[in-house]
């Protein structure tokens, strides 16, 4: 079976402009996309492809991945699942392996855990992401290509063609969908390390601080580690709240009032529980 990890890049962002082009180490000149292009040549068995945009702003995003060895697609900036299906026929893929390219925590070891559950359920879509038990930013799914072609035939509203997978684990009565949990020396939910914010920059680039090695890739238990010794870290993004898919605008009007508790904004809060 031909498997491939698809890293999903753009230098646009709306809370974090150029975020992938960030240094990290924060005093190297690695940045955060070649970190993750990295980790995810640890994974054995595997091609990486990089699928970024037809934009000019993302010709950087195509330069550095080639520079790292491995393809690169270029797609639709706002129908993701075409330029991830399309990435997939281009390179001939059986399965499909979709990371992100704003978590350069990756774990290459939880990745290969994930490919080693669907090779012996082989469900149609295995993640770690649907009940998270696993650190905020070691997100990974599992799908083969029957699947995703089927998910870019049929999928038409614009929420499912901008995120990968949410018509696939959206109709569990067409797909066969698993969730993995994390061992339990990993399960912290409550630590993001994902990219999103300057309070995640700043996060991430005191963790790599601590454990980046150019020789050899820290993991999973290397992280929590980390955070269980020095659990203060955890204050510094703390207020962030991850974005999220919502179905219709009463979803959006539960994870605005998150934010606005979280920022103490009590009366806006108070009048949109109302509605």
């Amino acid at each position: 079976m031909n498997t491939g990890i698809i890293i999903q890049a753009r230098t646009g962002s709306t809370r974090l402009p150029g975020k992938i082009l960030k240094y990290l180490p924060y005093d190297s000149e690695i940045t955060v996309l070649q970190q993750v292009i990295r980790r995810c040549k640890c994974v054995s068995g595997v091609s990486v492809i990089v699928a970024t945009t037809t934009s000019i702003e993302d010709d950087i995003v195509e330069k550095i991945a080639k520079a790292e060895g491995v393809n690169v697609f270029r797609g639709s900036e706002d129908d993701v699942l075409s330029r991830y299906y399309e990435a997939a026929v281009l390179n001939k893929l059986d399965r499909v392996i979709r990371v992100t390219s704003d978590c350069p925590c990756i774990d290459p070891g939880v990745i290969e855990n994930l490919i080693e559950e669907q090779n012996n359920i082989k469900a149609d879509y295995v993640s770690n992401v649907l009940e998270r038990t696993y650190p905020q930013g070691l997100d990974a799914e599992i799908f083969n290509f029957d699947v995703l072609e089927k998910a870019h035939k049929m999928a038409t509203n614009m929420s499912e063609r901008e995120h990968v997978t949410l018509y696939i684990y959206e109709n569990k009565d067409l797909f066969n969908v698993v969730n993995v949990k994390a061992p339990v020396s990993c399960m912290r939910p409550d630590i993001r390390i994902t990219l999103d914010t300057e309070e995640d920059y700043t996060l991430l680039s005191v963790l790599y601080d601590y454990l980046f090695n150019a020789d050899k890739m820290f993991s999973t238990k290397d992280i929590v580690k980390v955070f269980d010794e020095k659990p203060y870290l955890m204050n510094i993004n703390k207020k962030i709240v991850q974005k999220t898919v919502c179905d219709d605008l009463k979803g959006e009007i539960v994870e605005a009032i998150k934010v606005l508790d979280l920022q103490e904004l009590n009366r806006a809060s108070e009048i949109l529980r109302k509605i």
